[in-house]
């Protein structure tokens, strides 16, 4: 798979699998559109080549049934603010069977490629196919229903490949309470961990499993720093100080992420970066580029990174559109003064260095 700029790009998070297995539920042929350039979503295996994109954390969200009538009606906006009223936690029985469908569904996506792309179990695994073009994915659990308070299911769903977890979606579950959607807000919203998410903190260290606190509220975020050995890891946020939105970190968050030496991949939904909060795919790239100096400025060049929420956040700027926009980016942020260097620890090397420090070594 050919790099754009010779610069791989590892993506923080992304929920093109949902996506998939809900096409894939109309057709035939599971995945079969992944394979084939389309105007669908935001990734597809030949937009990934022109864009550059060589790996990243792929997502199974056991979403709500009604997830879509759910946030319509739990939305209220009034003189510049939003907020989503609390959502319901959602059946864990359901969520299992959600996630095993699409894990299913991977799996065979993975068998159908012909060797295109791989799920990866370790770092030497990603270097592998970094270096081979071979597209990467890690597994990704945003929110952890589908395991029991037990933590029996994190067991097998780690052999399965589950690298990489956000205990929380935001809403509230057995291990926690995630953060609602709210602007202008803090993510000072609600209580932390319940015992069952601390005793999935202390197991997703013991076996090497990424934790993501991109969708935790504030206390639940802190009660991670407390009781984490693995640096601090929110896969696709952004900057509370330029945009106050309930997802977005705050400084002292962002100091704690530093201080781990941890890392945050940038989200790219202009919802959550504007000042507004509004939904416009006419957003100038400046206005991600100015989260990204500021999240660099405060946590190092090391502890930056691209977390696109393709295929989830509901809008990204015109000017990147899709995945096949990475190239763009990179562009913009080259003539706003980023060195080789510098973007090649913002496009991967920064992931890695996270992962290198997780994950388990693999005999």
């Amino acid at each position: 798979m050919a790099m754009v700029d010779s610069l791989p790009v590892i993506d923080g998070h992304n929920d093109t699998l949902l996506r998939l297995y809900e096409a894939s539920l109309r057709q035939a042929q599971v995945g079969q559109d992944f394979f084939v350039e389309s105007t669908e979503g935001h990734i597809d295996l030949p937009r990934a080549r022109r864009g550059g994109l060589a790996g990243g954390f792929f997502a199974i969200f056991p979403r709500h049934p009604q997830h879509a009538q759910l946030l319509k009606e739990h939305l209220h906006i009034s003189d510049g603010a939003y907020e989503v009223r609390p959502l319901p936690a959602v059946d864990p029985i359901y969520a299992q069977q959600l996630t095993l469908a699409v894990a299913a569904s991977l799996f065979q996506l993975e068998s159908a490629s012909q060797g295109q792309i791989k799920v990866v179990r370790s770092v030497a695994e990603l270097r592998h196919c970094l270096q081979e073009g071979i597209l990467a994915i890690i597994l990704h659990f945003e929110g952890a229903e589908a395991i029991d308070p037990h933590l029996d299911a994190l067991e097998v769903f780690y052999q399965a490949g589950l690298r990489s977890l956000g205990p929380v979606w935001s809403r509230p579950n057995v291990f926690g309470h995630g953060v609602p959607f709210r602007f202008p807000h803090t993510p000072d919203v609600g209580p932390g961990l319940t015992q069952a998410g601390k005793d999935l903190v202390r197991a997703c260290n013991r076996l090497g499993v990424m934790l993501d606190l991109a969708h935790l509220n504030e206390q639940g975020f802190w009660d991670v720093a407390r009781l984490s050995q693995a640096p601090l890891v929110s896969t696709h946020s952004a900057v509370h100080a330029l945009c106050p939105s309930s997802r977005n970190l705050t400084d002292r968050q962002l100091d704690a992420i530093r201080a781990s030496g941890g890392i945050v991949g940038l989200n790219f939904d202009v919802a959550d970066l504007r000042e507004d909060a509004y939904y416009d795919p006419n957003t100038p790239l400046s206005v991600m580029i100015r989260h990204l100096d500021y999240l660099v400025e405060r946590l190092g060049i090391d502890g930056v990174g691209f977390g696109s929420d393709f295929d989830g956040g509901i809008t990204v700027a015109q000017e990147i559109q899709d995945v096949a926009g990475l190239p763009r980016l990179l562009a913009v942020l080259r003539e706003h003064g980023y060195d080789e260097s510098s973007l090649r620890k913002l496009t991967h090397q920064n992931w890695l260095r996270i992962l290198d420090q997780t994950w388990r070594p693999q005999g």
